[in-house]
């Protein structure tokens, strides 16, 4: 396991390791904000029928925020996915694949103060294909006066 984890899950870790094991979803991380549902599917289905796709969105604006979970129908091209796809570029950025537990309604939504992912509240830079999120927005989350939007890239 690469380092996804949610930190959510209501079982014990037991219970987490058992589902993995026999899972055949998938978290891809480290997707543009700008990456479309068919650009996913295109990808990961070069290594198996895929069950669904389902795109991480902001929760408060429902606009993609560079995550998603994909299910296939068996282990082996889930498994194959993460060996050959994960690590390989997508709309210029290097994507994060690693097992999941499986998909549960509600989970497609970021966790994030701002409603997009926590890790992108943390950022140092500005990033555009990640929305730009870095002090930018933890600046606006804490109240403090920043810059009227976000510094321009050149």
């Amino acid at each position: 396991m690469a380092g996804y984890r949610d930190h959510k899950f209501s079982g014990s870790r037991d219970d987490y390791e058992k589902r993995l094991a026999g899972s055949t979803t998938l978290y891809v991380g480290n997707l543009s904000f700008h990456t479309k549902e068919e650009q996913i599917y295109e990808l990961f289905s070069k290594c198996g029928d895929i069950k669904r796709v389902i795109l991480g969105l902001n929760r408060i604006t429902k606009t993609p925020c560079g995550f998603c979970f994909i299910e296939y129908y068996d282990r082996e091209d889930a498994h194959n996915a993460i060996r050959y796809i994960g690590g390989t570029r997508l709309d210029e950025r290097i994507i994060r694949t690693d097992w999941d537990a499986g998909f549960i309604e509600g989970r497609q939504y970021g966790r994030g103060k701002a409603g997009g992912q926590v890790r992108d509240e943390y950022r140092t830079d500005y990033d555009p294909g990640r929305g730009g999120f870095g002090k930018y927005i933890a600046k606006k989350l804490e109240g403090n006066p920043g810059p009227s939007e976000p510094p321009k890239v050149m």
